[in-house]
């Protein structure tokens, strides 16, 4: 895993992306919430963020549009493109997808009009009534196929319903007739290998003549069908055959119909589970009473209430920071369990989660900027397994962030240089931040040691923060003071 990669773990992005998932409807939507990765790209950014904050607005009009009957359909249309028949839960699933298709394209095409940016992708959904309804007419159930399917299998249950009642006539006379009731072990109609027989007493088998189908576990009764319904079980079973031969070539055409418009419910499917997780951005930016920041590619930061989206909303406390306007380096200092740790997640994490096309837990007008990569050295990774101390460990990730860094780079360095004697510790963390500016990179860093904050203020460029603390109660107060 290189640096970025681990970064993003660091800064709990995956958390968000779980949060993010679970608004989603649709499996396949879900799983491209949490494959979401940041882009640098301040463009495609924007264009993110553009759809999230269309589908927000266009919720607060009408709410959210059914992602409900979006199912994965791209495997059963290959089979059914290779002349393969699907079954019918296959066919439901595709026609749940057009009536999803049907349904989000009405949403989004009402009478509406404002414009939006995501507009098009109402528009590229091709709605398919005509097979929408023929499967949803034909298959009534995952496993039951509608008499309307075709005027065969409608004719061919009728004789099925006749001959059925022809069998039951014949066995009811035996069930009812005094002369057999000694012989019956309970006077009832069951079935056997899809055969209507009568359980005799095995002492009796003689008094009702016909073909012995099965035996109790206990031998004591024997499932016969009787000789006056043999002739019309039989009918029943040719008719069977014959309604199942036509079952199947009712699923071959609808099979062969959604194949003919693989390319169009494909498309559907793409553009739908697109859609949800647009929907599924807007719903979590309400949830967390988030907005759009604005953004630029200047490395400029400016947050306004900004709030750790995994802080229980009731407790965090917002903070407000800027970086990258008049100083590129900020140093906060402050007591343990006072924030610092919080402030450099904070901004991180929303920053990727502007990447991703997420709006942001901050206040209205906030400003972010697009980075290449956001690296981060934060918390104690000592492993007991490599024999790495946790200064160690600390090292071998400050060699991975500063091979990569450059003018295009936010690198949140927590607690530098700790871990080791307090001069050489406070001397490589000065180095440090100086080789990251030079490199021209946005530098925030979390520090315990007089001699950084020293340094921030006698460097043009860096400037001291602290996270307060109210010396009356002896607590933090969370909040972040810069200058």
């Amino acid at each position: 895993m290189d640096s970025y990669e681990k970064s993003l773990q660091t800064l709990e992005l995956p958390s968000v992306l779980a949060l993010l998932a679970a608004q989603a409807v649709s499996e396949t939507a879900r799983a491209n919430a949490m494959a979401l990765r940041p882009s640098g790209d301040r463009a495609v950014v924007e264009t993110r963020l553009g759809e999230t904050s269309a589908a927000a607005g266009m919720m607060v009009v009408k709410g959210s549009p059914s992602f409900s009957g979006v199912k994965d359909v791209r495997a059963a249309l290959q089979r059914a493109d290779m002349g393969g028949a699907l079954n019918t839960r296959e066919l439901l699933d595709i026609a749940g997808v057009l009536q999803a298709a049907r349904a989000v394209r009405g949403y989004g095409t009402g009478d509406r009009q404002d414009k939006t940016c995501i507009d098009y992708l109402f528009s590229a959904l091709q709605a398919n009534r005509y097979l929408e309804e023929k499967i949803f007419t034909s298959i009534t159930g995952e496993d039951e196929i509608a008499d309307s399917a075709s005027s065969e299998l409608a004719s061919i249950r009728r004789l099925i319903r006749a001959a059925s009642a022809r069998v039951h006539d014949a066995l009811q006379k035996i069930i009812s007739s005094p002369s057999y009731a000694k012989a019956l072990q309970e006077p009832i109609i069951t079935t056997r290998s899809e055969r209507y027989v009568v359980p005799v007493k095995a002492e009796h088998k003689g008094a009702v003549p016909g073909l012995v189908h099965d035996v109790s576990a206990s031998g004591a009764t024997l499932f016969i069908e009787p000789m006056a319904a043999v002739k019309a079980n039989n009918e029943l079973r040719e008719l069977r055959a014959r309604e199942k031969t036509e079952i199947e070539r009712i699923l071959a055409e609808l099979s062969a119909e959604c194949a003919a418009h693989r390319e169009d419910i494909s498309s559907d499917f793409d553009v739908l589970v697109r859609l949800d997780l647009i929907f599924a951005k807007a719903k979590l930016a309400y949830r967390m009473q988030a907005w759009a920041p604005l953004m630029n590619d200047q490395g400029r930061v400016d947050l306004r209430k900004a709030r750790h989206p995994l802080i229980d909303p009731k407790k965090v406390v917002p903070i407000s920071v800027r970086l990258g306007s008049d100083f590129d380096t900020m140093i906060i200092t402050g007591p343990n369990t006072g924030g610092k740790t919080v402030t450099l997640k904070t901004i991180g994490l929303l920053t990727l989660m502007a990447e991703c096309g997420l709006h942001v837990p901050a206040g209205d007008g906030s400003t972010l900027s697009t980075f290449d990569a956001i690296l981060a050295d934060i918390g104690d990774e000592q492993s007991i397994a490599q024999s790495l101390s946790t200064f160690s460990s600390h090292m071998r990730t400050i060699v991975d962030v500063v091979e990569q860094c450059d003018d295009r780079t936010l690198v949140l360095y927590d607690e530098l240089g700790a871990g080791t004697d307090p001069a050489e510790g406070a001397a490589l963390a000065v180095a440090l931040i100086e080789f990251s500016r030079k490199m021209g990179s946005r530098v925030v860093a979390t520090t315990h040691y007089a001699e950084l904050k020293l340094y921030a203020m006698r460097t043009a460029g860096v400037i001291n923060a602290s996270c307060e603390f109210d010396v009356e109660t002896l607590k933090p107060t969370y909040r972040l003071l810069i200058g």
